[in-house]
């Protein structure tokens, strides 16, 4: 009898312990929120910020970094982008872009120019919740949202 206890103590608590481990405390509001990757995810650009001036992004871009792969992917604005991308613990690095080669509306290319600004580089990244911001050394600043 006390081999069963003891069985279903083990059985119980496991999974408590390992559930922890990938959970993050919500602010001090009770509530507990498993913090969400940067890599495996659409990241759908809203805003451009440069000089203290922020923009909405046009044309629906967005960004998806793999680990797996070490590459980004993603559309900027108007064209296709993919690029190497080293991700480590609060930096992507992101290597010399290859696009596709259309021309759009002013409002697209201007989001795209200002997106190709992030790549040739390394650039500084925190999630907070489902909102991406990555930080490039000149302090332009591009805010994203996770695609549902």
């Amino acid at each position: 009898m006390d081999k069963q206890r003891l069985t279903l103590a083990v059985l119980t608590v496991v999974p408590l312990v390992v559930a922890c481990g990938s959970e993050k405390a919500d602010g001090g509001s009770g509530s507990v929120a498993v913090e969400r990757p940067v890599t495996g995810v659409d990241w759908r650009v809203k805003d451009i910020t440069v000089n203290g001036t922020t923009t909405a992004a046009h044309g629906s871009p967005y960004l998806a970094f793999d680990a797996k792969t070490h590459k980004a992917a993603g559309r900027l604005g108007c064209n296709h982008v993919n690029a190497t991308a080293t991700v480590r613990a609060g930096h992507i690095t992101l290597g010399r872009p290859m696009t596709t080669r259309m021309m759009c509306d002013a409002s697209l290319m201007q989001t795209e120019r200002a997106l190709l600004g992030l790549f040739e580089h390394t650039v500084r990244y925190r999630v907070d919740h489902d909102t991406l911001t990555l930080t490039s050394a000149n302090g332009m600043t591009v805010r994203a949202v996770a695609r549902q």
